[in-house]
This record gives structure tokens, C-alpha cells and sequence, in this order.
């Protein structure tokens, strides 16, 4: 917790940069807007980061603990107020998780397009209160909602199900929230890199444990979102519990909106798809046109002058460069190019280049992320049929569960950041420790084993319910036995998620880091439909065979051969992700012509 100096630091910075009058607004660099000379003589980056951590990260904080309060223990909402059996609630999970997911793809591009990050921000913040109200009402008003039904109607399919108009507005709640996403994930870190002053040695340092402490403070958020949360939920009411997160999402569009004095803001530079699509146009064009060894013949726009030694071609991927290749009189008098559909800059090329490096990487990760989708739909139905009483007075929420493995995130993350890289780097003098992509291949180890020994336990647990064969199904067995997967998949999210994250955000161009930040997003997306589609084949093979793998009664299922199956097909995965990143180039290792 923040305590009262600090917080007194931020309130003093936040009125010194309020008080600077608007008429001596200059900017230090000309893509920046809103900085004043003073501001900018008076800035160091201790400021920017403190100013940083009172609003934009106060935002996120806010916004986090609202998104992550409402779905935190989702899937027993659609179970138990839904009456939506396993198979049928996971699914609609998993396809509500895919379309969040990939809606920061569109984001980035509306971002970096059309209207800059702090905007679409904005709009994807009223946009998650809007699906939050909604969903609150279904949980507050029982017209929205089937009727009740008790636990032993649920037990046996005797409830009445939801009606199509039910499900309509349900779905209409999911699909503001994943606008909202769209909005949100893709600008939100890097808006949050923007306010980093790059230029230092100071800046630099602390954007290089900027995603490590971004994601300390998203595993304390779902830990009070698993715990809290999850309790008003379930023992309270699920209108006051879905009530809490959206004052959250209000409370954090306030504060996000009282900081626009103070951030920096970087405008659109134009859709990266087009200029994608120009080089690859413009180099088949050329394609019979032999490269020349003379540097001089390739177009530089006269603004990118000054950047001439960050803008030469390399040699991977050459066919690319003759789309900079200037023939004839493609440059007009001014210096711009003629037709951008025929002649491209460097700059151009060079982040075509790019993003064909990390498209390999990018599709190992979508089945890497497998074994991180059953932790949060068919690991709350094991815990349900285990016993939950931890102590003599704690009854454990089943959606609780997953606080195990952000207490591992938290405990590890800040201890690996702060002591094992720092160790690290000074036995492999480098940067970080390892390399990135070491990182997250270490993380998709963890994941394979996070599976493996999923499975074992699952044959314990189901074992254990059937020879004690109560009436309830409930094996004597208690939730801690959960404890070595949810750790294990901790591990993963940390070497995984958080290695993706600084890797698209340090690979990808500065002007294309929105695009790069929604990668992982569209990583959650493809991987949730993978998801769906291997939960349905396994429920449909395995069920015309006579043995339901995932039946809706998971005593009788059979659980354990699934997680062995995701074991196996992230084993292969594993394998095409060594080929790949053996074959990857980083940006500053590439051989310049």
C-alpha cells in the first residue's frame, strides 16, 4: 500500500503540473503535445513515473479490479443462476474470452490510426460500465434471469433453463464488455511506456521493470477480485457482488479523465495495415529488379533524415527491399514519394520485416496457452466436488481457488525481478537475465507440466470420490490437493505472459506498440476458440465411444486423460516454438547490408 509521503509526492507533482499555465505550452519533441517549457525543464523521469502511478496507473488498477471482479467467478454465475451445464457454460466462456480477446486487435488499429490511445482508452471505459450495469441488473432483477432452483434440481437437470430473451441480454452485457477490452487492453501499457522519459538511463530501467511491476499489480487486483469479491458473490448477494466492480469501472473513468493535463500524448501516424500492405504491393511490383549494394538508392522520407543510422535495410528478407528501391522519378522535388503504392521508405520495410519475424512466435503461443484455459473453467469443477472447508470455521469459494496461484505470481514475480535477474545478469552479461524468448519457452515448460500433474491429481481425486461414495459426490479430499497445479500454472503466467508482453512491446516499431500489445490479447483469443473447439471434439468422440471425457458429471468423466491429451498436444507445440525461436532474429542482431 502506498503509503502517506509518497501519496503526498503525487499530490504535490499533480498540482505543480496543474498550476503550469496553458499559454506556455511548448512541446521538447514535436510528437509530443501539452508540455510546457517549464514542464519540460522541471521533468526527470522519478517525476513522470510518480505522476504515472498516482493517475494512469490508479486507472488501470481501478479498471482491472472491476473487469476481473465480474468475472472472476463467472462460471458458477452461469451454473448456478443460469442453470447452464459444465460443457455448455465453459464454451460460452471460452467464445466470450475469444471475442474479448481479439478485440484489441480492432482497438490497436483505431488507435494508431484514427484517434491515439488516450481516446480509445475512453471510449472502452464507457463502454465496460455500460456491460457492467448490465450485468448487474441481470443479477438484480429476477425477470432477467430463470427462476431459482435448489441445489438437488441442479444436481439431477430439473431446473427450468433460460429463455431466449434471457440469454440475448446476457450476451448483450459480454458484448459492451468486450468493446470495452478492445478498447482498454491494447493502449493501456502503451500509453503507460509513453510516460517514460527513454532518453535516460533512468527511464530506460524503469521501463525494463515497468512489466514486471505491471503485472505484480494485476495478481494483487485478481487477488482481492478471487477473494473479496468472490465471497459478496456468493454468501451476500451477486448484485452487490457485480455491483462493487462497476462503481470500481466509474471510479477509474473519473480518475483517468483527471490526469489529461498531465499525460503525454503521442499521435496516430496512419493504419499499419496499409502500410504493411504497401510494401508487400510495391516489392512485387518490382520483383524483376536486381538490389543494388549502394544505400543511397533506397528511399528515406526527408523528415527520417536526422534517423538515417536507424534506418538502413538489413539483409533478412531481402526481396522486401527493392519495395524501397527508388526507380525513375518516384520522388517528387519536395522528397515524398510519388505513389506510396510503388515506392516505400525504409522505415516501412524494415517493420514489415518485423512483423514476420514474430508471426511464428506469435502462433506457438496460442497453443502454449492451452493448459491457462482449463485453470479457469475445469479446475473450479474439480474444486467443487472436493472438500472446501480449510480450517474449522473457512469454507473456500470454489471461484476462489485460483487466489493459490496469484499468491505464487505475487510472491515470485517482484523476487524474480528484483534478485534472480539481477544474478542472472551478472552470470550471462545480459540484459534481463535470459533472453526473452527463453522466457517464454521456460513458461511453456511449466505449462506442460502444470498439465501432467493436473492429471495425476485429478485420477487421485475422482478415485478418492468414488470409493467414498456419498451421495453428493464429494470426494474427502481438500482443495489444497489443487495447490502443485495452480502454483505451476503461476510459474507459467509469469515466464509466459509477462515474457510475451516485453517482447512485443520491445520488438515491435514505437509507432506500431499498440498492434504489438493487442498480440497477446489475440493470443488469448485463438487460444480460448482452441480451446472450445478440443472441449467439444473430446465431449463428442469421446461420448460415441461410451466414455465421456467431460461429462457433467465429472466423477464419471474423465478429466485426467483431457489434461494428459493438452499435455501432449503442448509438448508438440513446444517443439515447433525451439524450431522457431532458433530461426528468430532480434531487432539488434540483424547483419546490416
Amino acid at each position: 500500500m502506498t503509503s502517506p509521503i509518497f501519496l503526498h509526492k503525487y499530490v504535490r507533482d499533480l498540482q505543480f503540473f496543474l498550476s503550469i499555465r496553458r499559454r506556455n505550452r511548448c512541446c521538447r519533441f514535436t510528437r509530443y503535445k501539452y508540455k510546457s517549457k517549464e514542464a519540460c525543464r522541471m521533468e526527470s523521469n522519478a517525476f513522470r513515473l510518480r505522476v504515472w502511478l498516482f493517475l494512469s496507473a490508479g486507472n488501470e488498477t481501478f479498471e482491472r479490479l472491476a473487469s476481473f471482479g465480474l468475472m472472476a467467478n463467472f462460471m458458477v454465475y452461469l451454473q448456478s443462476e443460469y442453470h447452464m451445464n459444465q460443457v455448455k457454460a465453459a464454451t460460452l466462456l471460452n467464445t466470450w474470452s475469444a471475442a474479448s480477446n481479439f478485440a484489441p486487435v480492432i482497438g490497436a488499429y483505431v488507435s494508431d490510426a484514427f484517434i491515439g490511445k488516450f481516446w480509445t482508452i475512453a471510449f472502452g471505459s464507457f463502454s465496460s460500465l455500460l456491460g457492467m450495469i448490465i450485468m448487474t441488473l441481470t443479477a438484480l432483477l429476477p425477470q432477467l434471469r430463470p427462476p431459482p432452483c435448489t441445489h438437488e434440481g441442479q444436481l439431477h437437470g430439473q431446473c427450468v433453463g433460460h429463455n431466449k430473451a434471457q440469454l440475448g441480454i446476457l450476451i448483450a452485457s459480454l458484448c459492451w464488455l468486450s468493446i470495452g477490452t478492445g478498447g482498454i487492453k491494447p493502449c493501456s501499457i502503451p500509453f503507460s511506456v509513453d510516460q517514460f522519459d527513454l532518453t535516460t538511463e533512468e527511464g530506460r530501467k524503469g521501463n525494463n521493470s515497468f512489466y514486471n511491476l505491471y503485472y505484480t499489480t494485476q495478481t494483487i487486483v485478481l487477488l482481492i477480485t478471487q477473494t473479496v469479491v468472490v465471497y459478496i458473490q456468493n454468501d451476500i448477494s451477486w448484485a452487490i457482488g457485480f455491483g462493487i466492480p462497476a462503481l470500481c469501472m466509474l471510479f477509474a473513468i473519473v480518475l483517468f479523465f483527471v490526469g489529461t493535463k498531465v499525460y503525454i500524448y503521442i499521435k496516430p501516424e496512419g493504419s499499419v495495415f496499409a502500410a504493411v500492405a504497401q510494401v508487400l504491393v510495391a516489392a512485387y511490383k518490382k520483383r524483376q529488379l536486381n538490389l543494388p549494394s549502394d544505400d543511397g538508392q533506397f528511399y528515406i522520407p526527408p523528415f527520417s533524415r536526422s534517423l538515417l543510422p536507424e534506418l538502413h535495410l538489413t539483409r533478412q528478407y531481402s526481396c522486401l527491399n527493392k519495395a524501397a528501391l527508388i526507380v525513375g522519378d518516384e520522388v517528387k522535388q519536395d522528397g515524398l514519394c510519388e505513389n506510396p503504392w510503388r515506392l516505400c521508405s525504409v522505415q516501412q520495410v524494415e517493420d514489415v520485416k518485423c512483423l514476420i519475424n514474430i508471426i511464428p512466435i506469435w502462433l506457438t503461443s496460442v497453443l502454449g496457452f492451452l493448459a491457462m484455459n482449463q485453470q479457469g473453467t475445469f479446475t473450479v469443477a474439480q474444486a467443487l466436488k472436493m472438500d472446501l472447508q480449510f480450517g474449522p470455521s473457512i469454507k473456500i469459494p470454489a471461484g476462489s481457488v485460483g487466489v493459490i496461484t496469484l499468491i505464487a505470481i505475487a510472491i515470485w514475480l517482484p523476487f524474480y525481478d528484483r534478485v534472480v535477474v539481477a544474478a542472472l545478469e551478472k552470470v550471462t552479461k545480459q540484459e534481463g537475465g535470459i533472453t526473452l524468448l527463453q522466457r517464454i519457452g521456460i513458461g511453456n515448460l511449466f505449462s506442460i507440466l502444470t498439465m501432467l500433474v493436473s492429471g495425476f491429481l485429478e485420477t487421485e481425486r475422482r478415485l478418492s470420490a468414488l470409493s467414498h461414495g456419498g451421495t453428493d459426490g464429494i470426494a474427502p479430499m481438500t482443495v489444497m490437493w489443487l495447490t502443485p497445479q495452480l502454483i505451476l500454472i503461476g510459474f507459467s503466467e509469469i515466464f509466459s505472459i509477462v515474457g510475451l508482453i516485453e517482447f512485443y512491446n520491445k520488438q515491435f516499431p514505437e509507432h506500431m506498440r499498440s498492434i504489438g500489445n493487442s498480440l497477446i490479447y489475440l493470443t488469448f483469443s485463438f487460444a480460448s476458440y482452441a480451446s472450445s473447439i478440443v472441449i467439444s471434439v473430446v465431449h463428442d468422440v469421446s461420448a460415441r465411444h461410451g466414455s465421456n471425457w467431460l461429462s457433467d458429471d465429472i466423477n464419471t468423466s474423465k478429466l485426467d486423460y483431457f489434461y494428459f491429451l493438452i499435455a501432449g498436444i503442448s509438448s508438440l507445440n513446444f517443439l515447433f516454438f525451439l524450431f522457431c525461436a532458433r530461426r528468430y532474429h532480434y531487432r539488434s542482431s540483424v547483419k546490416l547490408m
